[in-house]
């Protein structure tokens, strides 16, 4: 079992890696997303007849977004409110950073997206190391 968990770690912490990496050229690219946004916005308005505003769009995708890191750092951390805080915390660190960045608009809103996407990403994190210890029974009741 020790064999597995320590393959299970490894893997969180190479995925945590490559995950840290794409994800900060996307949070921290000095471009505006706003037209990417607009654009999707503009073919589900037209192909599928949403009607909601494509603000929306960019909040999905920022919880969809923080939805790893949160899972991640629960796998490897073992503590769902590690993931979670540790996701705002990056978060707000990148809502600071954007300030520097042109073509960039920090907004109260991303940090409650990521902190949404952070915390399922937790959640099913927690629920799979749960799931896992009891099925080889080490929680007990």
């Amino acid at each position: 079992m020790a064999k597995r968990s320590g393959r299970i770690r490894s893997w969180a912490i190479v995925s945590l890696a490559v995950y840290a990496v794409a994800a900060f050229g996307v949070l921290l690219a000095p471009v505006s997303y706003g037209n990417i946004i607009d654009s999707i916005w503009e073919m589900l308005r037209g192909s599928v007849g949403i009607t909601f505003g494509a603000g929306w769009i960019e909040f999905a995708a920022n919880i969809a977004l923080f939805v790893p890191l949160g899972f991640l750092l629960t796998i490897l951390l073992r503590n769902p409110w590690f993931g979670i805080m540790l996701g705002i915390a990056v978060s707000i660190g990148v809502e600071i950073a954007q300030f520097m960045i042109p073509d960039r608009q920090p907004t109260m809103r991303d940090i409650v997206s990521n902190a949404f996407g952070a915390g399922a990403g937790a959640l099913l994190g927690w629920l799979i190391v749960v799931r896992r210890e009891r099925n080889a029974g080490k929680v007990t009741r």
